[in-house]
């Protein structure tokens, strides 16, 4: 009977499944059992400890997965205009660059922001040099679209090897109404990282419109109606018969900055000079972060090996130069600074005149100055700031790379206002939207 039913077995595939099913099940059964018991019966620190054989084996793992990383690393891509860099955009690409390995940046040119937003404040070659300083950029792709249209999203998964398309949480819409992302994000290739609350491009042309209204070190002349409208939170009753008559909607809003100590250990380096290495020093105010900065501290960073950069508080740069100076407070200075790739450390708050007793503490080697400042028009500077490193011979005034400042940069806004005042009203709706609506909690990375 039993060599009947061996038989049957052997010539019917069914029975030789459903056996096999059946012995399948029994060990998985008596793994689980097994696990369970260890569970109950063996304490719980003996359970998991390197060098055991889960141990090695998540190790191995780990391993594994890390050289499939440097093989085929995972490609991120965030695209922009970028139009006068600030920690915000900062931020994003730090965020963006968590998620993956190696960060790929579009860089809008400047026909599409012209199309799609208005006239940029920077043009594209300016833009580029501040975008390409960032440390967490890996590669720049210029002269994409403003909008991620199918073909162009093809492009990137294909020619550029792009896994994930990333941006924030606040709405990108095109001229027409429709999402900039809608197409990336319905092949599940979309990404979405947390928006950097307190600043905008906006926001800042309103605090440089304001400062040229009262500060005769941006404006000799009398100052415009219009600047009055973008004062932070300056009720319109203000504005006079002169201004636009959408005065509300191009206002900007109080600023929301909240600094936090773990915002300034992400951007920061981290790292110590090592011993021996040949410190150079800058020091300077640093506002509205532009391409001038970038390229002066390139120069100063290929004085030595490591690169310190001072950065004076806001009461000191303020009675240097006028009210409503600096733009940007010292927090989001510090954090403009910090995201240069040729910055090391960033000493926040130091003294306008460099001490014997600041070179001591830092080990300065060297202390280097740019020939062009924003307080240059005012004639040379203070002899005391530079004294002690002058008289140690430790003191080197390199030639400016650029002749950009942020005094002509709050002049390119003030003599294209009216067309500032369109392109800000049409952003200001949007972020009030956000803040009011549409704004949801987005874990940070």
């Amino acid at each position: 009977m039993v060599t009947g039913l061996l038989d049957s077995v052997k010539h019917n595939p069914l029975l030789w499944t459903c056996a096999a099913a059946a012995v399948s099940l029994g060990v998985g059964l008596l793994s689980y059992k097994a696990a369970k018991a260890a569970e109950l019966y063996v304490p719980i620190q003996y359970q998991y400890r390197p060098g055991t054989i889960s141990g090695w084996l998540a190790n191995a793992l780990a391993k594994h997965s890390k050289s499939r990383r440097k093989r085929r690393p995972v490609r991120v891509y965030l695209d922009g205009c970028f139009d006068m860099m600030h920690y915000g955009h900062a931020n994003a690409l730090r965020q963006a660059k968590a998620v993956g390995d190696e960060l790929v940046v579009g860089l809008i040119n400047d026909a599409e922001i012209m199309r799609c937003k208005g006239p940029p404040v920077m043009n594209e070659e300016e833009r580029h040099t501040l975008v390409e300083a960032v440390k967490w950029v890996d590669e720049i792709l210029t002269g994409v679209p403003y909008d991620l249209n199918p073909e162009f999203v093809n492009e990137l998964f294909t020619k550029h090897r792009i896994d994930y398309i990333i941006h924030g949480d606040d709405p990108c819409l095109l001229p027409d109404g429709t999402d900039a992302y809608a197409h990336a994000k319905k092949l599940g290739r979309f990404k979405m990282v947390k928006r950097t609350e307190g600043v905008s491009t906006t926001d800042i042309v309103g605090r440089m419109l304001t400062c040229s209204r009262v500060n005769h070190f941006i404006n000799e002349d009398e100052p415009h109606p219009l600047a009055k409208s973008f004062s932070m939170g300056t009720p319109r009753e203000e504005s006079n018969a002169e201004a636009s008559t959408s005065d509300a909607s191009t206002r900007t809003t109080l600023s929301k900055f909240l600094p936090t100590s773990r915002r300034l250990v992400q951007f920061s380096n981290g790292r110590v000079a090592p011993e021996g290495a040949r410190i150079v020093y800058i020091d300077g105010a640093f506002d509205c972060f532009h391409p001038g900065h970038v390229k002066i501290l390139k120069a100063a960073k290929a004085q030595g090996d490591f690169l310190l950069v001072g950065l004076h508080t806001d009461e000191d740069v303020q009675a240097r130069r006028g009210p409503h100076l600096p733009i940007m407070n010292l927090h989001e200075r510090s954090l403009s600074v910090l995201s240069c790739k040729y910055v090391d450390e960033v000493v926040i708050g130091s003294p306008c005149v460099i001490t014997e007793d600041l070179m001591k503490t830092f080990n300065i080697s060297v202390v280097v100055r740019g020939s062009m400042s924003e307080t240059s028009i005012l004639g040379p500077v203070e002899e005391e700031r530079y004294e002690v490193p002058r008289r140690m011979g430790l003191f080197i005034e390199l030639p400016s790379p650029s002749d950009v400042t942020a005094r002509n940069i709050i002049h390119r806004i003030v003599d294209k206002r009216a067309a500032f005042e369109a392109r800000n009203a049409k952003k200001v709706k949007g972020e009030e939207a956000y803040y009011t609506g549409a704004k949801q909690y987005v874990q940070e990375l």
